[in-house]
């Protein structure tokens, strides 16, 4: 247990993937850090948790290529510290009309940052992938790289090379109050801590964190208008659906991960049956909006919309599976308005640094966010652009909320 009056190089609120990749970035360059984590590990009350989550390069935007060549290379090296399999490539298939914008944003970004991918015909589809119904004139992107994260694995791996490494992880220790300065002091339900700088990667409680610090960031639901709640994250329903036939949508078959674009308002994917044998993830893209603290309540009728959008998909287009989902299960999501991250430095506490607003697609550049945010609580030249990452680029962000 960690000395109450020891002075830390580095504090970290929230043990998810963001903070525990911030810990062991700082815990490798022999930093003394704290990870801090409210809840008991493992939990599933956040954004962390799960099984499994999709790995790719395919973003039409480029710096998020760019960060996950060096994504991938971390992740093989944490597979290799913890003597355990991680990852597994299955590819990814990215669906949708041939003149869809974003299909065609991706293919091109893939193109200039030499990807390896593949364009798929119609006709190609409906040879390549005889248990995916084609119905509309569809085409395909397949990109080479994409695969599958065993997330619940990979984030006990990693909590046990930062051990290893001489960081300390304290869970079940709510922080209750943090005093800002030089050094930062940070309460928690048991005891105080201090540190030459702080690390704030809270996930749904980002905001409930920064309140006290004078800063709330637009952290919001994706289907309401922006900035109608800053205190709500989004509540994602994660479904499995059962085989027809064992093995036919399975890794183990080389079935790969798949991205359905403009088949709905939002993204529909698809995760190869594994780690529920004979059962498929099928997931939608959008949730509902709610307080993190009652993410296990009633249904809603948003719920109820969503499923019947997947259950439509997979009666269309994957006629292996049973119509209806077997097993649901839930996830958080915590969203900026333009869907990338937050990755900068509180504009008043220049040692107290923040991750924030990973919007459903952080858990793959994990690696590459907590290098980021390890250099900024270091004060280290970044090594990458981080204007997409700004606080300041939230024009409309009022003086009241700083």
């Amino acid at each position: 247990m960690a000395a109450q009056k020891d002075l830390w190089d580095a504090i970290v609120i929230g043990a998810g993937i963001q903070g525990s990749f911030t810990a062991y970035h700082l815990a490798k360059h022999s930093k003394r850090v704290l990870l801090l984590e409210q809840f008991f590990l493992p939990h599933s009350r956040g954004s962390s948790h799960g099984q499994s989550r999709i790995i790719r390069k395919a973003y039409p935007e480029d710096f998020y290529v760019r960060m996950m060549d060096e994504c991938y290379q971390t992740w093989a090296q944490l597979e290799r510290e913890a003597g355990t399999q991680l990852h597994r490539q299955t590819e990814l298939l990215l669906l949708g009309m041939k003149e869809n914008p974003e299909l065609k944003t991706i293919q091109a970004t893939l193109s200039r940052q030499g990807i390896e991918h593949e364009c798929l015909s119609s006709a190609d589809l409906k040879q390549r992938f005889p248990n995916i119904r084609f119905t509309g004139g569809e085409v395909g992107l397949l990109d080479k790289t994409g695969g599958v994260l065993y997330a619940d694995k990979a984030l006990r791996a990693l909590q046990h090379v930062i051990r290893q490494l001489g960081g300390t992880v304290c869970d079940g220790e709510k922080v209750v109050e943090i005093t800002p300065g030089l050094p930062v002091t940070v309460k928690t339900a048991l005891r105080s801590y201090q540190a030459n700088t702080l690390v704030i990667t809270a996930g749904p409680w980002t905001n409930r964190v920064l309140r006290p610090l004078g800063i709330e960031l637009p952290l919001q639901s994706f289907m309401v208008s922006l900035f109608i709640s800053h205190t709500k994250t989004l509540r994602i329903n994660v479904y499995y659906w059962r085989e027809k036939v064992s093995g036919s949508y399975s890794v183990s078959q080389a079935f790969p991960c798949i991205l359905s674009l403009g088949q709905a308002p939002h993204h529909i994917y698809g995760l190869p049956a594994s780690e529920y044998p004979g059962l498929m993830k099928i997931g939608y893209h959008h949730g509902d909006s709610v307080d993190p603290e009652e993410r296990d309540c009633p249904t809603t009728s948003s719920d109820i919309q969503d499923v019947q959008i997947l259950c439509h998909f997979v009666r269309e287009h994957m006629p292996g599976l049973q119509p209806e989902p077997d097993i649901m299960e839930r996830c958080m999501y915590t969203n900026t308005p333009d869907k990338h991250f937050i990755l900068d430095c509180h504009p008043k506490y220049g040692n107290i640094v923040i991750g924030a607003g990973f919007s459903g697609h952080g858990f793959k550049l994990a690696p590459v966010v907590g290098k980021i945010l390890y250099e900024l609580s270091m004060k280290l030249p970044p090594s990458y652009d981080l204007a997409p990452f700004r606080i300041s680029r939230f024009s409309t962000l009022s003086k009241a909320h700083l």
